[in-house]
């Protein structure tokens, strides 16, 4: 997997609504980016949920949220309406971004991994945390390392 301390790898994918989210356009915040095995699934939809109920304390903290998963934007559309997410999914199908990032496969290889990163303005990685259980968590730990980050 990346390491903290390395740039972050730039990268173009469609939005819930088609336009194009371009990494590198993003510099000048810091950026969670979680990446999530599938739309509408327990656990995923815990983490967004619990993404959703606390961004405005993302926003306060300087940070965008962006999820990604190997859905597609019709999916992420319905995710996206279904639950309220006030954040962008973005389509990465065939998974060639969460292979950019080297985001593992859980449970036997048999399911895309959960990985998030906390990415500062400069675009280099400060965080990573990779877990399958506990999607929540994801959420708090985020929010702890960008406390620590300057505004």
């Amino acid at each position: 997997m990346l390491q903290v301390g390395q740039t972050a790898p730039d990268f173009t994918l469609n939005t819930t609504d088609g336009t194009p989210f371009h990494l590198a356009d993003r510099r000048g915040r810091h950026l969670v980016l979680y990446f999530y095995p599938k739309d509408d699934t327990p656990g995923c939809t815990a983490e967004a949920c619990s993404f959703r109920d606390q961004y405005q304390d993302f926003q306060d903290l300087g940070a965008d949220v962006v999820g990604i998963s190997s859905d597609n934007e019709a999916s992420h559309q319905k995710f996206t309406q279904k639950h309220r997410l006030p954040f962008p999914l973005l389509a990465d199908a065939g998974g060639a971004v969460r292979k950019l990032y080297e985001v593992p496969r859980a449970l036997l290889g048999l399911l895309p991994g959960r990985v998030t990163f906390v990415i500062d303005k400069e675009g280099v990685i400060q965080y990573i945390f990779n877990s399958m259980s506990g999607a929540t968590d994801h959420v708090r730990h985020t929010k702890d390392v960008l406390k620590g980050l300057p505004a």
